[in-house]
């Protein structure tokens, strides 16, 4: 963000004093420039408006005041269920309390709990990422919302995202890429986010300790599952349609949207879905999840479940850490190896009710069958490249050192294959396309069994666009598309370098988001003919400055990492 050098004043003095008028109604004029605000649609100065008259939406638990800038409404921080902290741990969702009279929201709310990143200590990470922490507490169900207009009768597309951060870190707010106002804007469309519970509070098995902890290892999805309905009973008041609901999330958001589409108990919340970089085909066991808790019910030496509600939360943290290293099987190596294995650590269980069976193992689930599905990932997923200035001069020796700890003697074999579909690339690229290979290729899994459903449509992409920041050594890295996805690369210039190139890609890759959400299609005018993916053509859509259509360009090399 900028600081306005005429006068010295900084951005947290201008915004400190604007807040002051806000709260009493009154429009700002404020220069985008000074106000630090460089999202893509930004126009010469933000109009802000914060009002009891004018930015007033119903929910069913009461009545919410908003913010209004340059027409989109924004809402932050509210309950969509109750505290889920004290007796509340371990439990289910419950209904939000009421309130009266109108709540402010005007801030985001509370985030899980969740161990301290360590990202803060590597320079050039914090600089792309300028990562928002927030609050931490165990009252953090809450939702934001971006919206053009409020109980107009539109029946606008509501984009429903979930964060990344796996299933232990992360919020709503955690990147500047997730904030909604732009993407809004440019579709007319709704924009939601939520926070949910993460880690232990949200995916700890104690169903063999009663009836009363019968989904704790799902809890945390049951948290969006609620948020959901209460997007489907609220979401209306915010100008958007209930009935045409798409969720998408990146990362451990994306392998929640793929246990949505297996849950009875999400059927009929939502219409779309996308899941850009968190093709997990398969969940945790509730074998596994069980003897993480037995473990963490030893370490404390409690005998039950209720005497876990009083122990501070990050002994609770650190204990089921302990117990997860002590039983996960070590992994040798330093490469993701591709193929359809268990996952490990915190997650979504197949536990029999919540989640019956596998998201998409050994098919993609029937009880979604119906739903259109886009599915993506990032050319460099796995890269060094950031906070490491040598990652360039990689040796050839050094690249066969890394590929040959996880794939052995199918190194050399392997290293030629994917040195055929990238000649040029330098041996550090290469070792980030063969790690990136695990991503892909449980993506392609996951477009292929959906495709054979026969039934919603299935579309893939890659995200190949190189950042020019840092040299271009970061590549097209995890969370690379985030900005192009919410139209925010502006916004987000640390990551993308807010160059024009970046903008007018961010323009063609937010629009195709945007008319998937509206009619299950990412087809629009600024890009080349988008075709249904099918095992047989292997279609896939490479975003970069020449956006193009390939057919399973790498299929060979891919093959050779499970053969």
């Amino acid at each position: 963000m900028t600081q306005n050098t005429k006068t010295g004043v900084g951005r947290r003095e201008i915004l400190t004093g604007a807040a002051a008028l806000a709260a009493s109604g009154v429009a700002l004029s404020i220069p985008a420039q000074a106000a630090g605000i460089s999202g893509n649609a930004a126009s010469r100065k933000t109009i802000l408006t914060v009002s009891d008259s004018s930015a007033v939406a119903e929910t069913t638990a009461g009545k919410v005041r908003g913010s209004n800038r340059n027409g989109i409404f924004t809402f932050k921080g509210i309950p969509y269920a109750g505290d889920t902290g004290g007796e509340a741990r371990f439990l289910p969702p419950t209904k939000a309390k009421a309130w009266t009279g109108v709540r402010s929201s005007l801030t985001y709310g509370r985030v899980c709990p969740q161990s301290p990143r360590a990202g803060w200590d590597r320079d050039e990470n914090a600089f792309m990422f300028e990562w928002d922490d927030g609050q931490p507490g165990e009252d953090c169900l809450r939702v934001n919302i971006w919206t053009p207009g409020l109980k107009d009768n539109r029946k606008r597309p509501v984009l429903f995202w979930i964060h990344g951060g796996g299933f232990t870190a992360g919020s709503g707010q955690e990147l500047k890429s997730y904030d909604g106002e732009n993407l809004s804007r440019r579709g007319d469309a709704v924009v939601v986010s939520i926070n949910h519970r993460l880690n232990v509070l949200g995916y700890l098995n104690l169903a063999a300790y009663g009836q009363r902890y019968a989904e704790s290892a799902n809890v945390g999805m049951l948290d969006i599952v609620a948020s959901l309905e209460w997007v489907r009973d609220n979401v209306a008041n915010f100008g958007g349609d209930p009935g045409n609901i798409m969720i998408f999330g990146q990362s451990g958001g994306g392998a929640k949207v793929s246990a949505l589409m297996a849950m009875p108990a999400a059927k009929g919340l939502f219409h779309k879905a996308a899941v850009l970089s968190g093709s997990n085909v398969r969940a945790i066991t509730a074998e596994y999840a069980a003897e993480v808790a037995a473990g963490v019910l030893a370490e404390l030496e409690v005998s039950g479940p209720d005497q876990l509600t009083g122990v501070p939360y990050t002994r609770l943290l650190a204990t089921a850490t302990s117990a997860q290293r002590r039983i996960t099987p070590p992994r040798p190596g330093g490469l993701r190896i591709a193929g359809i294995r268990d996952s490990f650590g915190f997650g979504a269980t197949v536990d029999g009710k919540v989640l019956p069976h596998h998201p998409f193992d050994p098919a993609a689930p029937a009880i979604s069958a119906n739903i259109p599905l886009l599915i993506g990932h990032c050319s460099n997923e796995f890269t060094n490249g950031i906070s490491r200035p040598d990652w360039f001069s990689m040796s050839v020796q050094e690249m066969e050192t890394q590929v040959a700890a996880d794939y052995g003697s199918k190194s050399a074999a392997i290293i030629a294959a994917y040195r055929g579909v990238h000649p040029h690339a330098k041996a550090c690229d290469l070792v980030s396309y063969i790690s990136t290979g695990a991503v892909r290729y449980q993506a392609v899994v996951q477009a292929g069994r959906k495709a054979a459903q026969n039934a919603g449509s299935a579309y893939l992409y890659q995200f190949h666009w190189q950042t020019p920041v840092l040299d271009g050594r970061p590549g097209a890295f995890h969370c690379a598309d985030l900005p192009f996805v919410f139209d925010n690369t502006d916004r987000c210039a640390a990551m993308t370098g807010g160059t024009p190139e970046a903008r007018e890609l961010g323009a063609r890759i937010s629009e195709a988001f945007l008319q998937f959400a509206r009619k299950g299609n990412p087809n629009h005018k600024d890009l080349p003919f988008w075709p249904v993916y099918q095992p047989g053509n292997g279609a896939t859509m490479f975003f970069d400055n020449r956006c193009e259509v390939k057919n399973d360009p790498d299929r060979q090399a891919r093959e050779m990492l499970i053969a």
